[in-house]
């Protein structure tokens, strides 16, 4: 549609090898079609959903796969509100693409777009997350593991600005090295770096920085889930806990969702994605949501989740209570959860629902554990797998009955 000027985007990326190759594509491609760029470097996704609102611009592009492996890519965009697109309309683009008469013409000389460079607009960025820590850290020892991603170049500072000491893992990306043995889905040096430093806190981002989980002063994970807990109380106490309500995946543990009854919060439950945790957040008017992965969405302060915001949110609700992450984390019991990926084919991924033998094996666990454990089976959105993940009282009976749901679906192949 035509708004009298030449569109603007603003393009982000990560460290990863690729990226900036993906980078100078797509500005080509936006300028070859009439549109300016400004280009923000190595930034957070957050950082781009801020900036774009922040900059005026039309859209936003991060080149990024999150929390997968270097040689993997990904391109999210961002509309001008600062919202991930929803389904549909990444699927009207990606049909555009691979329609020759849809795609947009050529700009002619004089009407081709610019790029420049907007670097220096992630400090906006952090001054932005700085202005939403209370008080000073001063005293308190921070272990931030960067995942050789886009936190490496914000982390650091926002945290010394909060007043915390910084002691920073992870933070060298070479472009082969993000997510490498780090970050959010390996956090294991970060536990051990905790404890034996005598940190009183440690958080791990991922690629993109829009996760976060974090480990107590003992070295103990804090998930997703234990994290939202502590919000939600932390946010009911202040009165900003709208529609009394923490909007959550069929993937929280059990334990969420018993510790929200006994504090009277309400749990609206979507399918895996933080997409529709956050349409169900806008939609029903909800201001906290997330994943226990670490992706949580504070929709008063941000459009996506954002790693580092959720950071200084703990660090804020740990001052307001006066006790430490390991006492405030130890509230929530967790339930034994375990999770089997089964290799699977697209067929297989259709197929599994309407199988005799794997629905049989499901039914036959969920009445098993009817009212002290569940079972949740889905095929994954990104990867050749079908997730069965089971919870109960017993670890070892979980563990029995994910083996043999896993072992039904396996004969699917």
């Amino acid at each position: 549609e035509k708004i009298g000027r030449k569109p603007r985007f603003v393009i982000g990326r990560d460290t990863r090898l690729s990226s900036s190759m993906l980078e100078s594509a797509m500005a080509a491609g936006l300028c070859s079609v009439g549109c300016d760029v400004q280009m923000l470097g190595v930034v957070p996704t957050p950082a781009v959903a801020y900036l774009v609102r922040k900059l005026e611009a039309d859209a936003g592009i991060m080149l990024t796969a999150s929390h997968n492996p270097f040689m993997d890519n990904g391109i999210k965009i961002i509309s001008g509100t600062g919202f991930k697109l929803s389904d549909e309309e990444e699927e009207e683009i990606e049909a555009i693409i691979i329609d020759n008469e849809r795609v947009p013409p050529k700009a002619a000389p004089e009407e081709i777009g610019m790029v420049t460079a907007a670097f220096d607009a992630v400090d906006q960025y952090m001054d932005y997350l700085v202005s939403l820590g209370e008080g000073s850290l001063s005293g308190m020892k921070v272990a931030l593991d960067c995942a050789n991603g886009c936190a490496s170049v914000t982390a650091p500072q926002i945290f010394r600005r909060l007043g915390a000491e910084c002691h920073v893992l992870h933070a060298e990306p070479n472009g082969l090295n993000v997510n490498r043995d780090c970050g959010s889905t390996h956090m294991e040096k970060l536990k051990e770096y905790v404890k034996t430093h005598g940190c009183d806190v440690g958080f791990a981002f991922d690629g993109d920085a829009d996760r976060c989980l974090a480990v107590d002063r003992n070295g103990n994970l804090v998930d997703g889930d234990v994290l939202m807990a502590i919000f939600a109380l932390d946010m009911k106490k202040r009165g900003k806990l709208k529609n009394n309500g923490l909007v959550v995946t069929v993937m929280s543990n059990l334990g969420l969702f018993h510790f929200a009854k006994e504090h009277d919060i309400t749990t609206p439950t979507t399918k895996v994605g933080d997409r529709y945790v956050l349409e169900t957040i806008i939609r029903d008017g909800y201001c906290l949501g997330g994943e226990q992965s670490g992706h949580m969405i504070f929709l008063d302060l941000a459009t996506t989740g954002d790693g580092q915001l959720s950071a200084v949110m703990l660090l804020n609700a740990i001052a307001a209570a006066g006790r430490p992450l390991s006492e405030l984390g130890s509230a929530m019991k967790r339930f034994p959860q375990m999770m089997k990926n089964v290799s699977a084919t697209p067929a297989a991924k259709e197929a599994y629902e309407s199988d005799p033998a794997v629905s049989a094996a499901i039914a036959d666990w969920s009445r098993t554990l009817e009212g002290r454990g569940r079972v949740v089976v889905r095929p994954s959105g990104t990867e050749p797998y079908i997730r069965v993940m089971v919870e109960g009282e017993s670890a070892a009976e979980i563990e029995r009955a994910a083996d043999e749901i896993a072992a039904a679906i396996e004969k699917l192949q």
